[in-house]
């Protein structure tokens, strides 16, 4: 009897085997009844429980380190978040429900918000639907969802893996990882690779094989094997530690600037212990979330002042905010949409806010002169060269002397030769870039194939705005996920990218392996991977071209 054979996305390179070890699901919907015969009383218990939530996770942040610490911190500001605790203390005193019952709506609430904002706050609702299980198993009583004590080395099984059981995964024990749902851009891809566990998302039937003794995983080409009779242990061989000396530059002296994504000064603190150059996306949107009204500029001057001072005299480039009708942010007073993903969110919001973004570049510039940082702004979900022009005129007339925007509809790369005209630098959102390209919701798994970065229409888009950003002479960054390939940050440079920005974990083997190889085999690379006709194709025709002078 042959084995079966399941494709998914590789989101964390490696080959491993052995027997497998499931994930239970996540805890059912708690019951409305009964209602409690003392409702104050009943409200009185999500504190507490909450608090021990969130002390257990930030007990776990602080045995971690980088990625890890980040989101174990994130995870456990999440389950103390005032808001959250709030909505569940009313909803049991209003409405008479048992306290795990209101923690469960009050939580769904923040995650349907969350959901549809798409992008990145998107990829948040596994974390706050983690913190809910959490709190939820804590008031009931129980044991919590999550990763089972391993007995040997396993290869992990999932329908999702929450950020937190992610962060805390042994890599001695854990094999690979594979989940049902999921993306490559979700928190479980960027902590697998944090952990160098091989890994496979959004593998579209795994859980209807039946029984799964063993499986055979491959985190290049995302091909997952149920074999038919035993699986063989096999560890993914991590080869020799990437050793990188800080300085992104390519084997023959080109400079490629290798740069960190952050979205909180957690974030920002494991990005400067692990090396980055500087920061090539900050997210701002930390400060406004559980806003109920606009922070004021000192709000905003502290918060921001806090993510910046870890990088005196680097480069720091701010996103201003990203939010609109399809975030939860009261203060905007948004007007319920048919599509929020297409509709008034990123700078569209500036257009009828504008004393919003007026007030956070007054707090950026500030921030920027209190910490010593060199800050540039860019607006997100820019779409033509006049949005462009309206936004880097309004960030001068703040006093920031380096504007850009970000590249990621699809509109805005094909008009790469204007938008430079406008600002002074790009940087290609690719997580968004793509979704948009593909019409393909990063989040939902039965198209996250189409989300791959190693598309070749993704790459050839990319290209266009490389080819510009030579012509003119300014740079072109990318801040997506893509740039944490090391493989494929090869082939951005020769696309013309001149600076990759990727979370914490990712500096060293990317700057390690710019290091390894020469710009004419970056170009190569790139020209092979654009004539392919698939990611797999495209990721072995690069590879092929990276190889021969790679040191061994």
């Amino acid at each position: 009897m042959s084995s079966t054979r399941l494709k998914g996305v590789g989101v964390s390179a490696g080959r491993a085997s052995g027997p497998v070890v499931q994930v239970a699901d996540p805890l059912p919907e708690p019951a409305s009844t009964p209602a409690p015969t003392d409702p104050a009383a009943e409200a009185a218990r999500i504190r507490p429980a909450t608090e021990a939530v969130a002390a257990r996770l930030t007990e776990r942040a602080e045995a971690a380190s980088g990625d890890a610490k980040a989101v174990l911190e994130t995870t456990a500001a999440m389950a103390a978040d005032p808001a959250l605790i709030s909505q569940a203390e009313k909803l049991v005193t209003g409405r008479s429900l048992p306290a795990a019952r209101a923690v469960h709506e009050a939580a769904e609430t923040f995650a349907t918000a969350l959901a549809a904002a798409g992008g990145y706050m998107a990829e948040r609702v596994r974390d706050i639907r983690d913190v809910r299980d959490r709190v939820v198993a804590e008031l009931l009583g129980v044991d919590p969802p999550g990763v089972p004590a391993l007995t040997g080395p396993s290869v992990l099984v999932a329908r999702d893996l929450a950020p937190a059981d992610t962060a805390g995964l042994d890599p001695s024990k854990v094999l690979a990882l594979v989940t049902e749902e999921g993306g490559p851009t979700s928190h479980t891809a960027i902590l697998a690779r944090a952990l160098g566990i091989p890994a496979v998302v959004a593998c579209t039937g795994l859980l209807s094989v039946g029984e799964l003794r063993g499986l055979v995983v491959d985190g290049d080409t995302g091909v997952v094997e149920v074999p038919s009779g035993r699986v063989e242990v096999l560890a993914a061989s991590s080869g020799r530690k990437a050793v990188w000396n800080g300085i992104g530059i390519t084997a023959d002296g080109s400079r490629v600037k290798v740069l960190a994504n952050v979205g909180s000064a957690a974030d920002a603190r494991a990005a400067a212990e692990a090396g980055a150059e500087g920061v090539g996306l900050f997210r701002t949107e930390f400060c406004y979330l559980s806003a109920t009204n606009e922070p004021t500029v000192e709000e905003q001057v502290k918060a921001y002042s806090a993510v910046l001072a870890p990088f005196p005299g680097k480069q720091v480039v701010v996103r201003t905010l990203d939010a609109g009708a399809d975030k939860p942010l009261a203060f905007l007073a948004p007007e319920p949409e048919p599509n929020p993903a297409l509709g008034v969110r990123g700078l569209r919001v500036a257009f009828t806010n504008n004393g919003v973004l007026d007030r956070q570049l007054e707090a950026i510039a500030r921030a920027a002169e209190q910490t010593g940082a060199e800050v540039s702004v860019m607006a997100p979900m820019v779409a033509t060269a006049e949005e462009a022009d309206w936004f880097v005129k309004r960030a001068r007339a703040a006093g920031l002397r380096r504007a850009g925007v970000m590249i990621e509809v699809p509109a805005a790369a094909l008009t790469a030769r204007e938008v430079f005209d406008a600002v002074d630098f790009v940087s290609l959102g690719t997580n968004d870039l793509a979704q948009y390209t593909f019409a393909a919701d990063r989040q939902v798994g039965a198209v996250a194939a189409l989300n791959d970065p190693w598309q070749p229409a993704l790459l050839r888009l990319i290209a266009l705005v490389g080819k510009a950003a030579t012509e003119v002479g300014k740079p072109a960054g990318v801040c997506g996920e893509a740039a944490a390939d090391p493989h494929l940050a090869a082939v951005l440079v020769g696309l013309g990218v001149t600076s990759l920005s990727m979370n914490a974990a990712a500096l060293t083997r990317v700057g390690a392996g710019l290091a390894e190889v020469h710009s004419d085999q970056c170009q190569l690379a790139a020209k092979a991977a654009l004539a392919a006709h698939d990611p797999e194709h495209a990721r072995l025709a690069a590879r092929a071209a990276l190889t021969p002078r790679r040191a061994h």
